[in-house]
């Protein structure tokens, strides 16, 4: 079976994808940066998700050299512009990420005053995937996105790593994101949405019989 990096150091990340490839009867054996001694990261320097998931998936991919999938994503909020947008886990330093509990209190905080019509926003994330394929280095990028609205108040049980799912509500389920199990939340992600759009990639590597070192 042919291997997939995963660029996280997320145990909870990597049990996502493994539930989406399984559901998607995408046969790999993902890895995770531990896996395959990596320890260092690159800094995030993109403007966008999909600049700071390419850069991430092209670190990566030149440590491991094997088949690499990275991500980057994060909350935007339309009544704040788009933000925290690419900032999502920064948004209230300058280095280093923010807190769960901080980052949750400062979307509560900010639209206190915003009336329920103006209250949508997304959990969105780029994927970046990069593989070696007959001698050639092939990248690909996908998009996927949860929409929801900002609750008033934050669901109490603030899942460590993933601290919007605590304010997100699902209109069509009338729930917190964070209220659902993990293969509830692995039938509608974002990564679930852009793993699809990788679809055909993903399926070539899996049937690759050449191997990787």
């Amino acid at each position: 079976m042919q291997r997939l990096l995963i660029a996280t150091t997320n145990p909870a990340k990597l049990a996502e994808y493994r539930l989406i490839l399984r559901d998607l009867g995408i046969e790999l054996q993902l890895v995770s940066l531990a896996d395959v001694g990596i320890s260092e990261a690159p800094e995030e320097t993109g403007a966008t998700f999909a600049e700071n998931a390419l850069l991430k998936a092209r670190f990566y991919f030149e440590r491991a050299r094997i088949a690499t999938l990275a991500d980057d994503g994060g909350l935007e909020i339309d009544a704040l512009g788009g933000e925290p947008g690419v900032r999502s886990h920064r948004w209230l330093s300058s280095g280093g990420d923010d807190s769960d509990e901080a980052l949750v209190a400062e979307v509560i905080r900010r639209m206190k005053t915003v009336p329920m019509a103006q209250r949508t926003a997304r959990i969105r994330a780029t994927l970046a995937l990069i593989h070696e394929d007959g001698g050639v280095i092939r990248e690909k990028t996908a998009e996927g996105a949860i929409e929801g609205v900002i609750a008033g108040r934050a669901y109490p049980q603030i899942r460590a790593g993933f601290p919007y799912r605590a304010v997100l509500v699902i209109p069509g389920r009338n729930c917190y994101l964070g209220e659902l199990g993990d293969e509830e939340e692995a039938q509608i992600s974002q990564r679930r949405i852009a793993v699809l759009k990788l679809r055909d990639e993903l399926d070539r590597i899996a049937a690759d019989c050449a191997g990787q070192l």
